[in-house]
């Protein structure tokens, strides 16, 4: 793990399965998506006459597309089992085996670590949050254990 701040003791590899994710930024899109949601049902509700049935639909069909962009950010997450790693980002998913995994990295004002891989790809890992910085720093620490002891590292 790069990281500009001072060394700390290793931290060991977690068991595994294991799943990373936000608390923040997760808590922060569902209770959005909620809030979008029932205040376009309660715009739709009692919004003037002039906008009629459809209208009302197209205000809590926007709200739900709303909420579901919002879901697509709250369901991030790194997770790590026997076979390898998944990478849940917001739009894509990404499975690796660990042999095909070489380094992760968290350098200090990065949004989220980078993972490294041996097909030359360098994938950002959205599900530890870089803004949660000791929570990122402990689960990108265990990410590089797992990797140091499972992954394309170990060899050589």
């Amino acid at each position: 793990m790069s990281d500009a701040a001072p060394a700390r003791e290793p931290v060991p590899a977690p068991s595994l399965p294991v799943t990373w994710r936000p608390s923040r930024g997760r808590l922060v899109a569902y209770v959005s998506a909620a809030v979008v949601v029932a205040g376009a049902v309660a715009m739709a509700i009692f919004i003037a006459e002039p906008f009629k049935l459809p209208d009302r639909l197209a205000i809590v069909a926007f709200a739900c597309a709303v909420a579901f962009v919002l879901h697509l950010l709250g369901r991030v997450r790194v997770e790590a089992d026997e076979e390898g790693l998944t990478i849940v980002n917001a739009v894509r998913t990404h499975h690796y085996t660990w042999p095909e995994v070489i380094e992760v990295t968290l350098l200090v004002g990065d949004p989220w670590p980078k993972i490294d891989f041996s097909d030359g790809r360098t994938i950002g890992a959205m599900g530890i949050q870089g803004s949660e910085k000791p929570r990122a720093r402990r689960a990108t620490a265990e990410l590089a254990a797992l990797i140091k002891e499972r992954g394309e590292a170990d060899e050589g």
